[in-house]
């Protein structure tokens, strides 16, 4: 039984050395030079009930040092006074700005892919720029870095959202690191051509490409995932190009509190389901390795079978780890989650694992 036992261990810890030498290879390197590109662009935040953030953010995206763009503001059936944040920045602004104020229908109640849809029809340019009303870029140059690399094949843009760093808070911590090994999945597979997922806090991709889609209705029926799940459907290895360079990042308020959190991943975690199959079973093999790994290696070094040979399998998992995290933690700016991130990692398993079963037991509730 402990023989079965060992070369289980081993074959899993195989798997696991393998993602992450594929992981360390394919992530991509940031850009050296700044673009100069004088695409048109239009940039599309969808809000509901977030008049404290566009009154702090909309300036930073009016300063913007880009020549061509626009602002589509979109007003998802607020409860507060966000319609008259967006109306009174519009009467002063430097830039053009669209509004469109969302009246919901009962077929597409509560659905922020309903409110993008009209957004995106609204857009005067064919180039798509997304983020959220809790974001901002944290360059002049972020419109330019996100659009540098589309081409007439390549109108996918994958960029990397931030999330704000707070001091002396574990929660923050685990947020920002769950961030940046999603950044590490998303990135290399797009890098060696599977592309699966974007994060709407910092995504482009164009009219044509969504309206040929169908836009939202493959998935329409599904309430979050307008990022992840659109990305899935449409993305390819000749239409998408990766943007990691630091004027490009957005940074995004954190949740605060552990059931916002939870509420949060709890959303993100439903729409997986629904991916490509190829795309599922990777990420499936990927995380149920990494279970298996940390509920085999203890009972290996409890028994003491082959020690040296564990402790050399351990070895290597952990020096190829700590290289990913290293090195996407530098090209990122997460270098301060490098230290503790083994025990960051097993925290955020038990997580994880924790929020799966709670989705099991109950739909969770969403924008």
């Amino acid at each position: 039984m402990l023989e079965y036992l060992f070369i289980a261990f081993l074959v899993i810890s195989g798997i696991q050395a393998f993602f992450y030498f594929i992981f360390l290879l394919a992530f991509p390197k940031p850009k050296k030079t700044t673009s100069t590109s004088s695409l048109p662009v239009s940039i599309i935040i969808c809000a509901k009930n977030e008049e404290e953030n566009l009154q702090r953010h909309l300036p930073i995206f009016e300063n913007q040092n880009y020549s061509n763009f626009e602002l589509i503001l979109i007003n998802d059936n607020s409860s507060d006074n966000t319609l008259v944040v967006m109306e009174q920045f519009k009467a002063t602004s430097k830039v053009p700005v669209k509004i469109v104020d969302v009246v919901p229908i009962e077929r597409f109640w509560g659905s922020k892919k309903f409110a993008l849809t009209l957004g995106i029809k609204a857009a005067s340019h064919k180039q798509l720029l997304f983020t959220d009303a809790d974001c901002i870029p944290l360059s002049e140059n972020w419109i330019s870095e996100m659009v540098s690399g589309i081409t007439s094949e390549k109108n996918i843009v994958l960029g990397y959202g931030k999330y704000q760093k707070i001091k002396k808070s574990f929660l923050n911590k685990i947020v920002r690191f769950e961030t940046l090994l999603t950044a590490i999945q998303y990135f290399s597979y797009a890098k060696i051509g599977m592309p699966y997922m974007g994060v709407g806090r910092n995504l482009s991709y164009n009219k044509k490409t969504f309206f040929n889609a169908r836009g939202f209705m493959n998935h329409m029926h599904i309430k979050s995932g307008d990022d992840d799940l659109f990305i899935n459907e449409v993305a390819n290895r000749k239409n998408t190009v990766l943007e990691v360079s630091p004027q490009s990042f957005t940074e995004s308020i954190p949740k605060k509190t552990w059931q916002s959190w939870i509420q949060q991943k709890r959303r993100h975690i439903s729409t997986a389901s629904s991916y490509k199959w190829t795309h599922k079973f990777s990420l499936g093999l990927y995380h149920l390795s990494q279970i298996l790994f940390f509920i085999l290696f203890p009972i290996v070094l409890i028994f003491n079978f082959k020690i040296e040979l564990v402790l050399g399998v351990i070895g290597l998992r952990y020096l190829l780890y700590f290289a990913n995290i290293l090195n996407s933690g530098r090209k990122l700016r997460e270098t301060d989650l490098i230290a503790l991130a083994p025990f960051y990692e097993v925290f955020l398993l038990l997580s994880q694992i924790y929020i799966f079963m709670l989705n099991l037991i109950s739909k969770p509730k969403h924008w």
